[in-house]
């Protein structure tokens, strides 16, 4: 019975240190988050999924209603909420996101550890490596100090954009906790 429970407790809490080198932020994107705040019907959604252990980083955009049709979607890093800064990924645009259109759909997986997934000038400006990049990079979307934005033929600044907030995971002493009580409580049932 001992042993049932040791192996009840590796199953709870080896996936809570599988994952725990992964992760996500998420924004809703309008045209009042953009600065200064602009009139827009379009909306959107965006998904950036960070795997540290393989240094990539997934990129999901939703976005319609647009006025103008896209020209450039890219990520903005590194200024406190209700700032502007310079572009952090590729530029003009990230590499096959739909452009001339009000609406559509995008996701692409990014090498963090090649130069291409960068602007080449946030990587000059942030210590002059692809590795001092990533790390400012992700420190940025950490402390919620990076923004994607896409911009369109009617507002050149940017039509829409959002904040990139991280998503809260569940802590590995979480799941171990609850592995534990799990255990206790099917302990009890055993004797």
């Amino acid at each position: 019975m001992i042993r049932s429970l040791a192996a009840l407790s590796l199953l709870v809490l080896v996936p809570a240190f599988t994952f725990a080198h992964e992760v996500t932020y998420t924004a809703v994107l309008t045209g009042d988050a953009e600065v200064p705040a602009i009139s827009s019907p379009g909306t959107g959604t965006a998904t950036v999924t960070v795997d540290l252990d393989l240094a990539t980083m997934r990129v999901q955009a939703d976005f319609s209603g647009l006025d103008g049709n896209v020209t450039a979607a890219h990520i903005h890093c590194c200024t406190p909420p209700g700032g502007n800064v310079g572009v952090a990924t590729p530029t003009p645009t990230f590499p096959g996101f739909p452009s001339g259109v009000t609406s559509g759909t995008y996701d692409m997986t990014f090498d963090l550890s090649l130069d291409t997934s960068y602007n080449a000038g946030f990587i000059t400006n942030h210590g002059g490596t692809v590795g001092s990049a990533m790390t400012d990079l992700i420190a940025g979307l950490d402390a919620g100090e990076a923004y994607l934005n896409i911009h369109t033929s009617t507002v050149g600044s940017g039509e829409i954009r959002g904040l990139l907030r991280a998503v809260p995971e569940p802590t590995g002493g979480m799941l171990a906790l609850s592995g534990a009580l799990m255990c206790g409580m099917l302990r009890k049932r055993w004797a």
